[in-house]
């Protein structure tokens, strides 16, 4: 529940901003205009079970005047960002935006069309298609166009094709290299804690409307349908690469260790027209991002936009992304790639010239002032990702998470560390009078902090979680970054009501079902309580029937080791199974057929029992 209004400070930081960015500037609304064919009359979109998995009319609030509480530059952003519909980008390419966190692209062919990035559920990439048809009539589906390895550019896919189609070559499934490897490892790895953090990061379980989500900057926040994915027949490995999809050329730039690990720019000559993917967009992206992930690199990034003009800068009168508005003129197109190309550039080299200094990450993020002519150009303003965020990202990725100061070499975890400094303030009701001092006077990060030792040193202080709450709504309200008003608000909402859990599991069964053999035992091994497995010493070997492959899994001091080689004299048990079914025995379920064993089939139960899968309602607010 979101329930207060606006403090002073708040409104008057609102005020200021107001007066600085140039809210009469209006290029973006007609550009977010341009081309406008139509929408649907259907204001949800729901799965087969009736479940609504995209509300088209749930940021219908957002017109007219910014509320105190949001940020009017995120506001603006919101708008433009819910405008929903088909929009021709020129005549043969469209786009559908607002069904989704992402923008689907359709090209049309000699014949057909080209689907570029299908959304990230299959019940949003039809309800997209479909408009596009109602639009432009029935045309056969010839290729699908993942730009990049991120969900929201493949997982709707099964939407509009089936595994079948591609595998018989009757639609082309175009990537760049790698995708499906760094797909699938990202949803499954880390998955759990990306998970859960996402359902912060893009406010899925928010109440809409002025006091909760306006979006996420990017986009509005992702579809809760199903994920899946149409494995790629055609992998795009280097920078000039040409292919033909039904008369129509399209010619490839590679762009990895951007803004996805795979990832690929490409320009369509019939239509002088560039897709820069997710590397140009009307934000400042994230280095790393919110929810988790590995942190990206600004300074090829910054490479890969300077190569773009070189190669497409003379040629390209159009230029779209995976995200947002398309930009038309080819002077405009050139000059919007350069400043962006500068944004990520200043942000790299400005952080370590004083990393280089001496000062720290968080200093720097301080102390970092973007040049007046970024500062004030609405597509660089951190609406995603931030300056903050962004520079403290990059001094990671360098420097690491320690900052070189040995006092904070070896400090106490947050629980210990919150007892510590509640004793040291003279106990929770001065902690408390402290911050709510704090709140009064504005300084809302120093309440937050304070809070927050006050709320792991005793989570069920209520007078501790109410001030805390309202501590986070406000930094929210001020917050222009559209994710960073979810995380604030998110925690509002879970320090009131307790853990919304995880709105959107990525690990979905057909994405599961992509893994490769290597990645299943990976996927196994983080699961192994180490501690509880340090006595056990298991040798089983595993024969995949389908694939015809063999593996030797060894645990020994609470560490999985696969290898790939017959199953040797030694293994205490061998199991002959499918893929598919390996992905059931992982899930627990021994008893099912499809299981061949030889030797003690107590091993694979000594193995399940030390697995110790993730918690998706982990706390994160509280301890």
């Amino acid at each position: 529940m979101l329930k207060n209004d606006p403090i002073p400070t708040v409104r008057l930081a609102h005020a200021a901003q107001s007066a600085m960015l140039p809210f009469d500037d209006t290029a973006d609304f007609e550009a977010a205009d341009r081309g406008f064919l139509g929408t649907t009359s259907a204001s949800v979109i729901e799965d087969d079970d009736g479940n609504v998995v995209w509300d088209l009319g749930s940021y219908d609030f957002l017109s007219g005047d910014a509320p105190e509480t949001v940020h009017p530059s995120l506001w603006r952003q919101s708008i433009l960002n819910a405008k929903h519909g088909l929009f021709e980008v020129v005549e043969g390419i469209y786009q559908v935006r607002g069904f989704d966190l992402s923008v689907m692209s359709i090209i049309e062919t000699d014949t057909g069309v080209i689907v570029v990035d299908p959304l990230i559920s299959r019940e949003t990439a039809k309800a997209a298609f479909d408009l596009y048809t109602e639009h432009r009539g029935r045309r056969p589906i010839r290729a699908l166009l993942y730009t990049h390895s991120h969900l929201d550019h493949f997982g709707g896919a099964l939407g509009l094709v089936s595994a079948e189609e591609a595998a018989s070559g009757a639609v082309q499934v175009l990537a760049p290299e790698g995708l499906v490897g760094h797909a699938i490892a990202e949803n499954v790895y880390a998955g759990t804690a990306m998970s859960r953090r996402a359902g912060y990061m893009y406010g899925a379980s928010l109440p809409r409307g002025p006091h909760g989500a306006v979006g996420a900057g990017l986009g509005q926040t992702t579809s809760t349908g199903h994920p899946g994915i149409v494995l790629p027949t055609h992998e795009v490995r280097a920078t000039g690469e040409k292919v033909t999809v039904d008369g129509v050329e399209i010619e490839f730039q590679m762009a990895p260790g951007t803004e996805a690990p795979a990832e690929m720019h490409f320009f369509l000559p019939r239509y002088a027209a560039l897709c820069m993917a997710e590397n140009v967009t009307h934000t400042l992206h994230n280095i790393l991002t919110l929810r988790g992930a590995v942190v990206r690199d600004p300074n090829v990034w910054s490479r890969y936009l300077t190569e773009a003009l070189a190669l497409f800068g003379d040629r390209a009168e159009v230029m779209f992304a995976s995200h947002h508005w398309p930009t038309w003129g080819r002077e405009t197109v050139v000059e919007y790639i350069a400043a962006q190309r500068d944004l990520y550039k200043y942000l790299h080299d400005q952080t370590l010239r004083m990393a280089n200094k001496g000062l720290q990450g968080a200093e720097i993020a301080e102390a970092i002032t973007l040049p007046p002519a970024l500062e004030h150009t609405w597509g660089a303003r951190g609406y995603y990702g931030s300056v903050s965020h962004n520079v403290k990202a990059i001094y990671q990725r360098y420097l690491g998470w320690f900052d070189g100061n040995p006092a904070r070499l070896w400090p106490h975890p947050p629980q210990a560390l919150a007892d510590r400094y509640v004793a040291a303030m003279g106990g929770m009701v001065e902690v408390l009078a402290l911050a709510r001092t704090a709140y009064d006077e504005g300084d809302l990060r120093w309440a937050a902090t304070l809070l927050d030792h006050a709320v792991f040193h005793d989570p069920d202080n209520a007078v501790a979680r109410e001030l805390y709450a309202d501590t986070l709504e406000q930094l929210g309200y001020g917050s222009e970054n559209g994710t960073w008003r979810n995380f604030f608000l998110s925690g509002a909402v879970e320090l009131r009501e307790g853990s919304f859990g995880t709105p959107v599991a990525t690990a979905a069964p057909e994405l599961m079902a992509q893994l490769t053999p290597e990645q299943i035992f990976d996927a196994i091994a983080i699961t192994v309580d180490g501690p509880h497995a340090w006595d056990l010493h298991l040798t089983i070997g595993v024969v995949l029937t389908d694939l015809e492959r063999a593996f030797m899994l060894t645990l020994r001091n609470g560490v999985l080791v696969p290898e790939e080689k017959a199953p040797t004299e030694d293994a205490q048990v061998v199991v002959r199974l499918t893929k598919q079914r390996l992905l059931g025995l992982v899930g627990g379920d021994l008893a099912s057929p499809g299981i061949e064993t030889t030797g003690d089939p107590q091993v694979l139960s000594s193995l399940l029992g030390v697995l110790d899968p993730g918690d998706p309602d982990f706390e994160i607010v509280l301890p």
